[in-house]
C-alpha cells in the first residue's frame, strides 16, 4: 500500500486520540466510586433484610402480646364472677371450701399470666425499636447510595464529555486520511488492543516496544516514503 508521509503521519495522531479515548473510558469504567456503589449496595441489600427480619420479629411480638392479653381475660372474667359469688354468699356452705381455694388458684394463674403479658410487652417494646433502628439504617444506607450515585453520573459525565471532544477531533483528522489507510488502521487496531499505527524510534517499534533486526531495519530505512510499511513483529503500520 502507497500513502504519503504526511497521511501517515496523521495516523500517529489518529492513535493518540484512540488511547487518549480507551484511556478514558477505562477510567470511566474504574471509578472509585464503582467499588464504593458496589459495597454500598451490598450494604444495602444486608439491612434490608435485616429490616425485613426485625418487622417479622415485631409481627411475631405482637402476636405473642395479644395473645398474652387474650390469655389472661377469660381467667380474670372467672376470678370476678367467682368473687362476687363468695361475697354474695351463693355458695353452698359445703362448697365454699373449693370456691375460695378455686379462687386462690385463679389468682395464681393471674400472676403467671400477667408476668408473662409483661414479658411480651416488653418483647415487643424492645422489638419495635429494632424495627425503627433497622429502618433508620436502610434510610441512611440509601442517601448514601443516591449520593454515590449522582457522584459517579457526574464523573461519567465529565469523562464521556472529553472522549467526545476528542471522537469529534478525530472525525475531522479522518477526513483528510484515505480510506483504505484508515480501514487498514482500524482493522489492524481491531485485533492488537486498539493500537493499529506505531512510530519507529530509532530501530524499536512503539507498539510492540521490539527491536528490528538489522535486515528489517535496512528494509525500513530502504523503503520509499510513500510505502506503508509493517512491523515485522507485531504487523502494526509502521511510521518513520
Amino acid at each position: 500500500m502507497k500513502a504519503a508521509p504526511a497521511d501517515q503521519a496523521r495516523l500517529l495522531e489518529v492513535q493518540s486520540l484512540d488511547t487518549a479515548i480507551a484511556q478514558l473510558k477505562h477510567k470511566a469504567a474504574s471509578l472509585p466510586v464503582h467499588r464504593q456503589i458496589e459495597e454500598l449496595s451490598k450494604k444495602r441489600r444486608e439491612l434490608t433484610d435485616e429490616q425485613v427480619a426485625r418487622a417479622t420479629a415485631l409481627s411475631d411480638a405482637q402476636a405473642a402480646a395479644s395473645q398474652a392479653e387474650a390469655d389472661v381475660v377469660p381467667v380474670r372474667d372467672r376470678l370476678v364472677r367467682n368473687q362476687q359469688r363468695i361475697d354474695a354468699g351463693a355458695v353452698e356452705a359445703k362448697a365454699l371450701t373449693n370456691a375460695i381455694d378455686e379462687v386462690a388458684h385463679l389468682k395464681d394463674r393471674i400472676a403467671d399470666l400477667e408476668d408473662i403479658q409483661l414479658e411480651a410487652m416488653d418483647a415487643l417494646e424492645r422489638a419495635e425499636v429494632a424495627k425503627g433502628e433497622a429502618s433508620v439504617a436502610v434510610q441512611r444506607a440509601d442517601e448514601q447510595l443516591r449520593q454515590a450515585l449522582g457522584e459517579r453520573d457526574s464523573e461519567v459525565l465529565a469523562l464521556r464529555h472529553q472522549a467526545s471532544d476528542l471522537m469529534t477531533s478525530r472525525s475531522d483528522l479522518v477526513q483528510q486520511i484515505p480510506a483504505d489507510l484508515m480501514a487498514l488502521y482500524d482493522k489492524i487496531g481491531a485485533r492488537s488492543g486498539g493500537v493499529g499505527a506505531a512510530k519507529l524510534e530509532g530501530r524499536r517499534c512503539s507498539g510492540c516496544g521490539l527491536e528490528a533486526t538489522i535486515s528489517d531495519y535496512n528494509h525500513y530505512q530502504g523503503a520509499a516514503v510513500d510505502e506503508v510499511l509493517r512491523c515485522a513483529e507485531c504487523e502494526r503500520i509502521l511510521v518513520r
